[in-house]
């Protein structure tokens, strides 16, 4: 029966970047303490029949082909109409702060 300390659940705190204040640590010491039981209970269970399963539902991605088609705009022509424009580039107003 796993039972952690205060200055564990400090520890995952600050590994996790977390500020808890006192109540909170009590409160997490005893649900964490409480899960790493429940993983306790969970290895004694004998799994060596099962397959490893990274989800269970069968589905997969979907992904589009990708097809290269020449009936892109040109460089010249997109940047036709654009109010300023240098080497058939857009040119805007910078959006970084030094």
């Amino acid at each position: 029966m796993a039972k952690l300390t205060k200055s564990d659940v400090l520890h995952v705190a600050k590994l996790s970047k977390l500020d808890l204040t006192s109540p909170e640590v009590e409160k997490f010491q005893s649900q964490l303490s409480e899960v790493l039981n429940y993983m306790d209970e969970l290895n004694t269970l004998d799994t060596d029949r099962v397959l490893p399963t990274s989800q269970s539902t069968g589905l997969e991605n979907v992904f589009r082909g990708d097809d290269h088609t020449n009936d892109c705009l040109a460089r010249d022509i997109a940047t036709t109409n654009a109010s300023r424009s240098d080497s058939s580039y857009f040119v805007t107003k910078g959006v970084l702060k030094k």
